[in-house]
């Protein structure tokens, strides 16, 4: 596989993890560089090592992992958008002692919604017989860059918008998980 094509499956990979950075730096105020390390790091780590399980798992699971993996998707990203709708209508007092996106359960939870199409490219590859550790080196790295990108862009306009770029990243993230469902769906 050339170099070209996998930047750009690294891409399209990558724009879910894009999208729901974005959505994470509008939530974070103030954004900081832990957090910015925290959230691309562990959207890459788990961008990179998906294909790579996937790649392992082969052809014998792909049927039975892939009737699920949209849904699992849809449910983990519905739910973290939701909960960002009911924080931007909460209090101040409440606001203050939202939980962290980029900690604990949130973060693992994100990291597998977004990561889970990365499975069915690393089954793909192995179908191909392609090596799998330059793709998700690739793949991971991509991943991190773009989620800090989204990030930045994210908290900027916050700082514009305020919280009315919450509720928006919170509809995002539902639309996301629906587009992931449908499009499984139509297949």
């Amino acid at each position: 596989m050339d170099l070209l094509t996998l930047i750009g499956i690294a891409l399209a990979l990558a724009m879910d993890a894009f999208a729901v950075a974005l959505a994470a730096g509008v939530q974070l105020n103030p954004l900081t560089g832990r957090q910015l390390f925290r959230l691309s790091f562990h959207f890459g780590l788990f961008q990179g090592i998906m294909p790579i399980i996937g790649w392992l798992a082969g052809l014998g699971l792909r049927d039975l992992i892939a009737a699920f993996a949209p849904w699992v998707a849809f449910v983990l990203l519905t739910f973290v958008g939701c909960k960002m709708i009911y924080e931007a209508f909460s209090d101040a007092d409440t606001r203050s002692e939202r939980q962290d996106p980029t900690r604990g359960m949130t973060l693992v939870l994100l990291s597998i919604a977004t990561s889970i199409d990365a499975l069915a490219v690393g089954f793909s590859l192995s179908l191909l017989g392609i090596s799998i550790w330059t793709p998700a080196v690739i793949i991971g790295v991509v991943a991190a860059i773009l989620t800090v990108t989204g990030m930045l862009i994210g908290r900027t306009i916050a700082s514009i918008w305020g919280s009315r770029v919450e509720i928006i990243g919170g509809i995002v993230l539902v639309g996301i998980g629906l587009k992931i469902l449908f499009q499984h769906a139509q297949m």
